[in-house]
């Protein structure tokens, strides 16, 4: 058996091209959804992710703002920053780029933008309405992964979904989203003991631990489907790869993230949609 490989590069495509003609409709009604991304500091890693959201929202027609502050920034003065982009109503979403520098709380920060311009899905609001299966704005990466999967046409409901890693921003709302898709979770995560025994017994295998090639053939059940969230460096070679030994799982999995290339291009375009959303919202649309 040779998994069959998940493009998350031509699912982003698919769905930014739907977006593109949903926003032309939008715009045609007077409403222009709008984003405003906030970056502290001089990261690179953390400017080339905004230049990647900028070129996005370009690509499908949102509105978007950039708004670069010094790491010198005090808190308040970013807190207050927020307050203002709260009250504009020609943005309708806002995203504060992790991370911050040390001397700003994150949570605070989070927390001070209002739910209904939450399109990262991190504020506790959020969080709190996706757990009871409400409408919430969803974590982008998480929502990719499911919205990657229902497209495959792959069966979610009664299946057993093993999620290795707890992160706030992955591993848990991920398996929120599988369990309220009525499949059976099971998390994982650094303490866990056996964990070859529990990943085997996977239906679906999502792997969000940041640990280049961790997880090998003898932890995947054969003909499960493995979604790769890692995105690491090897020091040796520079190369980019996951968390997953690619060329090992692909010969028992039936299908497979790649990396980069798999759930990496659904994070931004799940912000989009979720910027579109926000936006709909304003007019009372709620899908």
């Amino acid at each position: 058996m040779t998994a069959q490989i998940i493009s998350g590069k031509e699912i982003a495509s698919q769905l930014r091209a739907e977006m593109k003609e949903e926003v032309k409709v939008l715009n045609s009604k007077g409403l222009k959804p709008g984003l405003a991304v906030i970056i502290v500091g001089d990261d690179p890693a953390s400017h080339s992710y905004v230049k990647g959201k900028k070129k996005a929202c370009e690509e499908v027609g949102i509105y978007n703002t950039l708004i670069e502050q010094p790491a010198t920034i005090t808190e308040d003065e970013l807190l207050a920053q927020i307050d203002v982009l709260n009250e504009d109503p020609s943005i309708h979403g806002i995203l504060v780029q992790l991370p911050l520098p040390s001397h700003i709380e994150e949570k605070k920060v989070i927390e001070r933008i209002i739910p209904e311009k939450d399109v990262d899905g991190f504020h506790p609001i959020n969080v709190g309405r996706m757990m009871t299966g409400q409408q919430a704005f969803i974590p982008c990466t998480p929502y990719g992964i499911l919205k990657m999967v229902q497209l495959q046409n792959i069966e979610i409901e009664g299946k057993h979904v093993v999620v290795v890693g707890r992160s706030n921003i992955v591993g848990k709302p991920v398996g929120q989203l599988f369990l309220n898709e009525n499949a059976t979770v099971t998390y994982c995560h650094s303490r866990t003991k056996n964990l070859s025994e529990i990943t085997k017994q996977a239906d679906i295998l999502i792997v969000a631990v940041g640990r280049a090639n961790f997880i090998g053939k003898d932890h995947i059940n054969e003909g499960a489907v493995v979604i790769d969230v890692g995105v690491n460096r090897l020091e040796s070679t520079g190369k980019l790869c996951g968390d997953v030994i690619f060329d090992e799982a692909k010969e028992v999995a039936s299908y497979i993230t790649p990396v980069p290339g798999g759930v990496g291009p659904l994070t931004i375009t799940m912000l989009l949609q979720n910027t579109i959303q926000a936006a709909k919202q304003t007019q009372g649309v709620c899908s």
